[in-house]
């Protein structure tokens, strides 16, 4: 049998790719394992997927002074050598990373035991844990066009993102269902990130009242960040995450308020959702998000608001401008040239793996 392991973590965008490209490594016979961190977000999500996961030591590289920059090196080499470990043990046939810190010291554990590894880099410039991975990369799929000038030549694909396809089957009455919301009201889904957008999250709580009187509100607000005083509040609810029933939500959502996260904007592309995109900022991130942002507002696919001018009056600008044009917003994302990422990266496997 096929053998792969595939790695990634920190945030769901960097695990639900990987979920994304299971159903194809299974019809294809793969025997598929997955490394991942103790206790990060990634463990939850593949455990659900009956998957064997092995949990490795992870730390974060840091560009900037922490004292924990003094003790995570020796988390990484502990990871480094608990991933050579599962290299000999697994003996898989090929490495697919999706990134997040856990995943250099698999990448580069599997180049040391030479087996072929596939880096996927969603955002417009690679992050610094794939920078740090893509000299032991066999292949680099990329998202952006506009990426293949920061990736060494030959060694980049321009693939998208693999996008789940049960995400694209949602059901908009099970939503109603789930969310005792009303199918005859225009709905907005506010999406901050895996682990929410307390800047975000208190400007939409500030316009509840006047968005009420015309929307309902599907707010996904991150972990420890529900407001319990909002609770039964009529045309609103709200969760800290989602995941089985998100591909409902979608379906339900007339307008998409998001991050843009690569991965989650390309969902909304693949959907076809009228957008706002609120980048982080970069006194928060690299500007990773602000890059993704504007070239997909330079296509015609999303209208964005940089955070540091983020306000009630800003958001609510937004929201009459997308909703009154939202048929080009439709029309632009259905007409971009669409390429079937799971397709493009399973045929990478397949070309790559340990013959």
């Amino acid at each position: 049998m096929k053998k792969i392991i595939l790695t990634g973590g920190g945030t769901a965008g960097h695990v639900t790719p990987n979920i994304a490209l299971l159903p194809r490594l299974r019809e294809l016979d793969y025997e598929i394992s997955y490394i991942g961190s103790y206790h990060g977000i990634e463990k939850g999500l593949i455990e659900k997927e009956n998957i064997p996961y092995y949990a490795i030591s992870s730390g974060k590289l840091r560009r900037y002074f922490d004292p924990k920059n003094f003790s995570d090196p020796f988390k990484v080499m502990k990871g480094y050598l608990q991933a050579r470990h599962l290299m000999f043990k697994l003996k898989p046939d090929i490495v697919f990373s999706k990134g997040g810190f856990v995943s250099v010291p698999v990448v580069l554990a599997a180049k040391h035991a030479k087996i072929p590894v596939i880096i996927h880099e969603s955002d417009i410039t690679p992050g610094l844990a794939n920078r740090l991975a893509i000299p032991s990369a066999t292949r680099i799929c990329c998202n952006f066009p506009e990426t293949l000038s920061h990736l060494p030549e030959g060694k980049a694909v321009v693939s998208g993102s693999p996008i789940r396809r049960e995400l694209l089957d949602g059901d908009r009455k099970k939503a109603c269902t789930y969310t005792g919301l009303t199918p005859d009201r225009p709905t907005i889904l506010i999406i901050g990130g895996s682990q929410g957008s307390q800047v975000i999250n208190e400007v939409v709580r500030r316009l509840l009242p006047g968005l009420l009187t015309s929307w309902q509100i599907i707010h996904l607000c991150g972990k420890g960040n529900l407001d319990p005083a909002l609770a039964g509040t009529a045309g609103y609810v709200q969760y800290e995450y989602i995941n089985e029933e998100l591909a409902d939500l979608f379906a339900a959502a007339d307008l998409v308020i998001s991050r843009a996260g690569a991965n989650a904007i390309c969902e909304l592309q693949a959907l076809a959702k009228p957008n706002i995109l609120i980048p982080l900022s970069k006194a928060a991130s690299r500007g990773d998000q602000i890059l993704n942002a504007r070239s997909f507002e330079k296509q015609g696919f999303s209208y964005v608001i940089e955070e540091e001018h983020l306000s009630e009056n800003s958001l609510s600008e937004a929201i009459s401008s997308v909703w009154e044009n939202r048929k080009d917003y439709t029309a632009a994302m259905k007409e971009s040239r669409k390429t079937d990422a799971i397709e493009i990266i399973v045929g990478l496997i397949e070309e790559l793996k340990k013959k």
